[in-house]
C-alpha cells in the first residue's frame, strides 16, 4: 500500500489522500476536495484513481467529487446512510465491508458516528495499520459535532472502536489541526511533557510533509484519549464546579467536547 497525503492550503486546512496499489497503479482517492492537486500527484506516479471515498458528507470532503469523476470514470463510495447526501454514490459502506484497491491493498470501512451520524474511518490491513479518520479523530483532537453529529455517540465510537485499535496505527486525519490542537491539550493538562515536546517540535511545520502521529502518541497528547487523567479532571472542575471528583470517561470527554467547542 502506497499512500500520498495531500495538502490543499485551502482555509480549511484540508488534506486529501491517495491510496495506491503498487502492483497495478490502481489509486483510491479519499476526500478529494482539491481534485486537481489528486489528478496531478496521480499523473505525477503513473497512477489512476478508480475509486473515490468519501468519510463524509460535508462539502469540504465531497466538493471534488463531480469534477474527479467526470475526469477518471472513477467510482464513488461513502456510508450506505449517505446516499441522499452525497450524488451519484455507486456503493454504499457498511461496519466491515472490504475496499479493495488493485491487487495488493485492502481497506476495512469502520462505522465511526460522532462527527456526522454517517462516517466512515477506514483501516488498512497492513502489517502497520493506518486510519484515514476524516473528521473523527484528529491529532491531538476529536471532530466537532456542529453540523449533524452527536457527541455520545463520538464517544462510544473513541471508546469502543478507535482505543481499541493497535498502538502503532498510523493515523491520517482530514485536517491540519495540530498545532492547536496540542494547545488546547496544554491547557487542559499543562503537565503533558509529550505533548509540550510535540509542539515545540511540530510549530511552524510544513503541511506538505506533515507529521504523522500514531495510536500510541495520540494516547499521550490527545486530551480525548486522557478521560482519566488527575490534571485533566481537576482542570474540568474548575470550569465545571458540579462535576464529581471522579467523573467517569464519558462525562469528561463530553465535557472537554463542550469547552472545545468555544475554546
Amino acid at each position: 500500500m502506497i499512500v500520498k497525503q495531500i495538502w490543499t492550503a485551502n482555509a480549511y486546512r484540508n488534506f486529501n489522500y491517495l491510496i495506491a496499489c503498487g502492483e497495478t497503479g490502481e489509486a483510491l482517492a479519499i476526500d478529494p476536495l482539491d481534485h486537481e492537486k489528486c489528478l496531478k500527484a496521480a499523473k505525477d506516479e503513473g497512477w489512476t484513481i478508480t475509486q473515490i471515498l468519501n468519510t463524509h458528507e460535508h462539502g469540504d470532503h465531497t466538493g471534488g467529487n463531480e469534477a474527479l469523476a467526470r475526469k477518471t470514470g472513477a467510482k464513488i463510495l461513502a456510508h450506505k446512510n449517505a446516499k441522499d447526501k452525497i450524488p451519484n454514490m455507486a456503493r454504499g459502506l457498511s461496519a466491515g465491508d472490504v475496499i479493495k484497491v488493485g491487487k495488493t491493498v485492502e481497506l476495512e470501512a469502520l462505522d465511526t458516528p460522532g462527527h456526522t451520524m454517517c462516517h466512515i474511518c477506514l483501516r488498512s490491513h497492513t502489517d502497520q495499520p493506518a486510519l484515514f479518520c476524516g473528521d473523527t479523530l484528529f491529532n491531538a483532537g476529536a471532530g466537532n459535532c456542529h453540523n449533524g453529529g452527536h457527541p455520545n455517540e463520538l464517544y462510544r465510537t473513541f471508546d469502543g472502536q478507535l482505543a481499541k485499535l493497535p498502538s502503532s496505527t498510523l493515523i491520517y486525519p482530514g485536517h491540519d489541526y495540530i498545532e492547536n490542537n496540542l494547545r488546547f491539550t496544554l491547557d487542559r493538562e499543562p503537565d503533558n511533557a509529550s505533548a509540550r515536546k510535540l509542539l515545540d517540535k511540530l510549530e511552524g511545520q510544513d503541511p506538505d510533509n506533515a507529521y504523522v502521529s500514531t495510536l500510541e502518541v495520540e494516547q499521550e497528547i490527545n486530551t480525548f484519549f486522557r478521560l482519566s487523567s488527575p490534571t485533566v479532571i481537576a482542570r474540568l472542575r474548575e470550569s465545571f464546579p458540579d462535576l464529581p471528583e471522579k467523573p467517569d470517561e464519558r462525562t469528561v470527554f463530553l465535557k472537554l467536547r463542550e469547552l472545545r467547542n468555544s475554546w
